[in-house]
């Protein structure tokens, strides 16, 4: 410290400076942040994988939609009015790739306009940034919806946008009411005008160079950022930095006090309470420093807080003893003695009962505490939607969907199937319907929509015992049309019979016409047996071949007419009538042979068919036969078009959830979504595909399982942390395990509040994902400050020769004002969350308000003394005892 005050000015100066030109240079945290956007998962997470197998085929969209909600049904005025802004946006900006008309065919109608007729959905598919998107939504509203009407754009982008713009809201209300708070706080403690400013100064310059720092860090080394790096440095730096201030102001005071000149007081102030403070700030860089273990980003973007913190510690080492040695003892004007701290009435009553009767302070503690805890469920949202304004547009939107088609239709979960090479054959496809009927059985599933069901409703036509169906009226028609050649080929015979008696006995032609007739006869023989055999079961491709074969007979038959014809015309016969009938039985005998030739191709396609279904696989197994050629089928186009991607290499499937997709039922849901399409794609064409799974829900499950993890591993390495560092200082086994017990007993029990009071009070579904998390945190660092601070206390008591009870009694009255002080002021700062009105932050600084006051009110100067008496001189072990 005497280096310091040496060399404070070069110090100072250099400080303000760097702190000014980084400031300036830095990039924008808070467009950094919101580029990181609100989810950050990792690579391997499903939702990711499916955002990337997209992005690999060019097709990373993303689709909004406009919302309309008429007063009555659509009439033809206004569904022309929406089919034209349809066609309008389409055209109004290059990220726009698709917008789905809602009244282009009464399939889409169906799907896109409610029941009621008075909500009608337009989805527009982009592909761009999100903020181009956030400004084609602005373009779409300037330009193209109509002012009297009521029309809402939503989508995951627009609410994302509007999470962000909230978060960025809430940190300038944040920002404002803590400086104005702190100052206030300051003012009643210190009764000094002049004192308030030294924090506010020290945690300033320090809350600027940190962001600065942690800006350049994410463009240099990829740091970690979201939307709570910006507030959780607000809050942290300013409480945490004006507490550790008045640590050292108190201490400082106390010194002048004791009649020190200004440089020793100084001095004193930084061996004593400055080493407190060191002990107190490791312990909270310790704490966020183990952020650093977590795998999700949002949660590692809290480790900006361990820059500030060693930034903060720069400041209180240079900048506070700068200001004290230039005001010296006017740091306080006016006020005087009361700018000193009190021994504490509160805490020298506490002490008599958790020192004297040790017993019966811990039990006041389990009384307040265990039955909270007993009340805690961990009931979780995962609903981002919560965490805005009910006003914003995007959640009216989104209810308005919710209310008109049913909760899950809003945002469906998305399964995607890739294959190495295009779907080949059309049995392939067939599979996937197998596939959705298995989804579909999943509880909470409301309907699948992919090829084989475009519109979530199965296409009856793909069965085979409905094809079976058909085949058989095709059968039916064939032989009915059979039957129908014989009654006209015995129309012929019996004419032909009548014209050869007409010629005379022995004229030329009338034997070539009895002959025809006869075989005419034949023929007619023939057809009435394959007509039976067709009844009766003959294979198409035989029947088929047969008629082939009496087709070729009629043509002989026909020609034999024709050959008579002319013989009974060259032989000069005057029956001139005769010429033409014979030449009407011949056009006849042509007919029937054409029409012959219709049945027998007829015939021989159903037997393909039937080839083609025996020979498939996918019919055995699924019951569905898609004849070949289908999929490239014009009519088929728009539905390979919207559920393949990637040149047909890859499958989409829409899955439309009975509940609120943002719920925890609808993370089960996908769960056993992604255990049923792994066991249904076994021994199908699919069963060595990549299988992703996408939508909000699917990124929930993902954020359920990460963030699950995150919290053990890096609370366990946090907790490891932190009673090894206080072990070292503390030089103590024991203490640092009752510490951080006392700690985690708070933790709970805040937590507990919380959610007795959001989940069971104002009736949200539970609290928000990140909320334990980060609550847990910042409890925990935060909270094992007031811990040292007492015991780091009671430990230079200890070692100056009083005895434990002594000790413990004289630390809990010369610290109790400063614990009690400095807990309310960083319950203060969290408590400028509030007006955020981000609901995970107002959760946050609930958790951390209502653990704070409890720790400094209840546990700590309950149940740490008493802890600590009940051990003696044990609680030194194994050092000294």
């Amino acid at each position: 410290m005497k280096t310091v005050l040496k060399f404070k000015w070069p110090i100072a100066i250099s400080l303000v400076l760097l702190t000014a030109i980084l400031f300036m240079l830095a990039p924008d945290l808070a467009k950094q942040a919101e580029e990181a956007g609100s989810f950050q998962l990792l690579d391997t997470a499903d939702s990711q994988k499916a955002a990337q197998m997209l992005e690999e085929a060019g097709e990373a969209e993303e689709t909004i939609s406009l919302v309309y909600s008429l007063d009555q049904a659509a009439d033809e005025a206004k569904k022309k009015e929406i089919s034209s802004a349809a066609k309008e946006i389409k055209g109004l900006n290059k990220i726009v790739t698709e917008v789905l008309d809602p009244f282009e065919s009464e399939e889409v109608e169906k799907q896109l306009v409610s029941e009621d007729k008075k909500t009608v959905l337009m989805p527009i598919t982009v592909d761009g940034t999100q903020d181009q998107i956030i400004d084609l939504a602005k373009e779409i509203e300037k330009d193209v919806l109509v002012e009297n009407d009521t029309v809402y754009i939503t989508g995951e982008a627009i609410i994302n946008n509007d999470v962000n713009e909230s978060a960025q809201e809430g940190l300038k209300k944040t920002e404002v009411i803590t400086v104005i708070l702190i100052f206030s706080l300051l003012l009643i403690v210190f009764r000094s005008i002049i004192t308030p400013f030294v924090p506010l100064v020290a945690v300033g310059i320090t809350y600027l160079l940190s962001q600065s720092l942690v800006a350049f860090f994410i463009d240099w080394f990829g740091f970690p950022v979201s939307n709570y790096t910006q507030i959780f440095l607000v809050a942290i730096l300013f409480g945490l930095g004006t507490d550790y201030c008045i640590l050292l102001l108190s201490r400082y005071k106390e010194e002048l006090l004791a009649g020190h000149e200004v440089e020793e007081a100084i001095i004193n102030t930084y061996k004593t309470a400055g080493r407190t403070l060191f002990i107190s700030a490791l312990a909270v860089f310790i704490g966020f420093a183990a952020i650093g273990f977590a795998d999700f980003p949002i949660f590692k973007s809290a480790v900006a807080v361990a820059v500030g913190i060693a930034v903060l510690m720069l400041i209180l080492y240079t900048i506070v003893p700068l200001v004290m040695v230039l005001l010296k003892d006017k740091l306080f004007w006016p006020s005087k003695g009361a700018a000193s701290h009190k021994d504490s009435k509160l805490w020298i009553a506490f002490s008599k009962l958790s020192v004297m009767r040790p017993l019966v302070s811990m039990l006041i503690v389990a009384v307040i505490t265990i039955p909270l805890i007993l009340t805690y469920d961990n009931d979780l949202s995962f609903n981002t939607v919560d965490e805005i304004d009910s006003s914003k547009e995007s959640v009216k939107g989104l209810n308005l969907i919710s209310d008109a088609f049913g909760e899950g239709d809003s945002l469906p979960v998305q399964v995607l199937l890739k294959k190495d090479t295009a779907i080949a054959k059309e049995g392939d496809v067939t599979y996937l319907e197998a596939i959705a009927r298995d989804i579909e059985k999943v509880e909470g599933v409301k309907s699948v929509r992919t090829v084989t069901r475009p519109t979530g409703e199965i296409l009856e036509d793909l069965y085979v015992d409905h094809q079976i169906a058909l085949l058989a009226d095709g059968l039916n028609e064939a032989n009915d049309g059979i039957q129908e050649i014989r009654l006209g080929l015995a129309t012929i015979q019996y004419n032909l019979r009548d014209a050869a008696n007409q010629l005379p006995s022995g004229g030329a032609g009338g034997g070539g016409l009895l002959q025809a007739a006869n075989g005419i006869e034949q023929i007619n023989g023939q057809l009435d047996q394959i007509s039976g055999s067709l009844q009766q079961g003959l294979p198409p491709a035989q029947a088929a071949g047969g008629l082939d074969a009496l087709s070729g007979e009629l043509g002989k038959i026909s020609s034999g007419i024709a050959g008579a014809g002319n013989q009974i015309n060259q032989s000069g016969s005057q029956i001139g009538a005769l010429k033409g009938g014979l030449k009407q039985l011949g056009g006849g005998v042509k007919a029937s042979k054409d029409g012959l030739a219709e049945v027998t191709t007829g015939l021989q396609k159903i037997a393909d068919m039937l080839d083609d279904m025996g020979d498939t696989k996918s019919v055995r197994d699924t019951g569905l036969f898609i004849p070949a050629g289908t999929l490239d089928n014009e009519e088929f186009e728009p539905v390979i078009d919207r559920y393949t991607f990637d040149e047909k290499k890859g499958i989409l499937m829409e899955v439309i959830l009975t509940e609120n997709p943002y719920s925890r039922d609808a993370i089960s849901t996908v769960h056993n979504i992604k255990d049923t399409v792994k066991r249904s794609v076994i021994g199908t064409p699919f069963e060595e595909a990549d299988v992703a799974f996408s939508g909000i829900s699917s990124i929930n499950s993902d954020l359920n399982d990460i963030s699950s993890a995150d919290f053990k591993r890096t609370v366990t390495v946090m907790l490891v942390g932190l009673f090894i560092v206080l072990f070292i200082l503390f030089r103590s086994a024991i203490m640092p395990l009752y510490m951080i017990g006392s700690l985690l007993l708070t933790y709970y029990s805040a937590i507990s509040i919380t959610e007795l009071i959001f989940v069971n009070g104002l009736g949200y579904d539970g609290i928000s994902w990140a909320v334990p998390f980060f609550g847990f945190i910042m409890l925990i660092a935060l909270g094992v400050d007031y811990s040292i601070f007492l015991l780091d206390r009671f430990r230079e008591e200890s070692i100056g020769g009083l005895k434990i009870r002594q000790a413990l009694m004289h630390s809990m009255a010369k610290m109790g004002t400063v614990i009690i002080t400095a807990a309310v002021i960083l319950a203060g700062t969290f408590g400028a969350m509030v007006p955020s009105g981000v609901l995970s932050l107002v959760q946050i600084a609930t958790i951390v308000i209502s653990g704070l006051l409890l720790y400094g009110l209840i546990i700590l100067p309950l149940l740490i003394p008493a802890i600590t008496v009940s051990f003696g001189r044990g609680v030194w072990w194994p050092f000294r005892g």
